[in-house]
């Protein structure tokens, strides 16, 4: 039996599905939740315990410390697939011919030169790359009539992106941030799997982020929903099918650019204006779960076989199906919530620190409004619940 490691920020969901898979399976994590199916050969960075803090995820989280602990593993199997939270490049060149997925991802993640790729072929906002924050409003006086956002030149989530203000007190790293023109509309992000010859969208999603559900300029991911119709949208817009057409051409078009194999997906802006590409991710992306819910496929084994040369079958979609990722109002001390649409669970007794993600929500229904209900409703409960259990600081 051939064997697999799945590394990344949290491997539950795919865990899930590898498990129904012919491997032996490894798993290397940064969280431990509580229903993350334990298996023999697993490595964890934080061991959640009665009382203990899990700490600031962005001031913790590095992925090649992942990769270091995990090098006995990564000696032993014979594939590897790297989840969000871990780069290709972050590996030796000897190990990347073990990966299932992409190996040169150098022109994406980077995302100054992602933008000179692709800015004459595609919409795309103007981007700039920064040294210093003296630099940034330079470009901004001359640019007076835009608004610009502040972003790290790497890294996914939506963290640490900040929309430009001179009275704002921003800290920025020499050559690690870029300078985008803010482009306001609807997030969408489409799902694409991808042979060396072929490519074939099999959903696009609306993408949510803080900023959707009040946190004004908050641009930190929130979730998914899918499939993308007239109501999950959310927006009042027009003619959705060539929205979804546009989509998956444009998404094809780029996941050929880039010669990507696997499960890949491509995030964008809608507006007046048009469909703005905004960002590429060249891995297993957080529509996973809600893909397996809608298709009724195993989103492991279609990426596996992809990157084996294979496109699966693409099937009809069944229901609605809604992601939604709950961040702790307060600092609190977790304890059974009594849901069954929550996933990514606190250890019980563990400490979440305000504004650090809690757990996730992940429902379907054939109905988007009795979806949408349900999902809402539970988002609730649980916020009100972490209240009640808030500790001081």
């Amino acid at each position: 039996m051939k064997k697999l490691l799945l590394i990344g920020i949290d491997t539950r969901s795919m865990l899930n599905s590898a498990l129904k898979l012919n491997y032996d399976i490894y798993s290397t994590s940064y969280f431990s939740t509580s229903d993350t199916p334990q298996i023999k050969k697993q490595k964890i960075i934080l061991n959640e315990s009665e009382g203990e803090s899990c700490g600031i995820f962005e001031d913790e989280f590095y992925g090649k410390n992942l990769i270091d602990m995990s090098q006995d593993f990564i000696d032993e199997v014979d594939y590897i697939i790297p989840i969000s939270g871990v780069s290709p490049s972050d590996f030796k060149k000897s190990d990347q011919k073990k990966i299932l997925g992409n190996h040169d991802v150098k022109d994406i993640e980077n995302k100054y030169r992602f933008y000179k790729k692709i800015r004459h072929d595609f919409l795309t906002p103007m981007t700039f790359s920064v040294n210093d924050m003296d630099e940034a409003i330079e470009i901004n006086k001359t640019y007076n009539d835009i608004q610009f956002i502040l972003k790290p030149l790497q890294g996914s989530g939506g963290y640490d992106i900040n929309l430009l203000n001179e009275d704002k007190d921003i800290q920025i790293n020499e050559g690690e941030f870029i300078l985008q023109e803010y482009i306001s509309g609807i997030s969408l992000s489409s799902s694409v799997l991808s042979t060396k010859s072929d490519a074939k969208t099999i959903t696009n999603t609306r993408l949510l982020t803080e900023n959707d559900f009040g946190n004004k300029n908050s641009f930190i991911y929130i979730g998914n929903i899918l499939p993308l119709t007239s109501k999950s949208i959310m927006a009042d817009v027009n003619d959705i099918s060539n929205i979804n057409k546009s989509m998956n051409e444009t998404s094809e078009d780029l996941i050929r650019k880039f010669n990507l194999v696997g499960s890949n997906g491509a995030d964008y802006i809608l507006n007046e204006n048009g469909l703005y590409v905004i960002e590429i991710n060249p891995r297993l992306q957080g529509t996973f779960e809600c893909a397996e819910l809608s298709l009724g496929i195993n989103m492991l084994d279609a990426h596996i076989r992809a990157c084996q040369g294979e496109l699966i079958k693409i099937p009809h979609v069944k229901n609605y199906s809604y992601k939604k990722i709950i961040y702790s109002p307060v600092r609190m001390k977790y304890e059974k919530i009594d849901l069954d649409n929550i996933y990514d669970l606190p250890h019980i007794g563990s400490i979440t620190e305000k504004s650090q993600p809690l757990l996730t929500i992940i429902d379907k229904d054939e109905d988007f409004e009795k979806l949408f209900e349900k999902v809402e409703s539970a988002s609730k409960k649980v916020n009100s619940i972490a209240k009640k259990g808030q500790l001081s600081a």
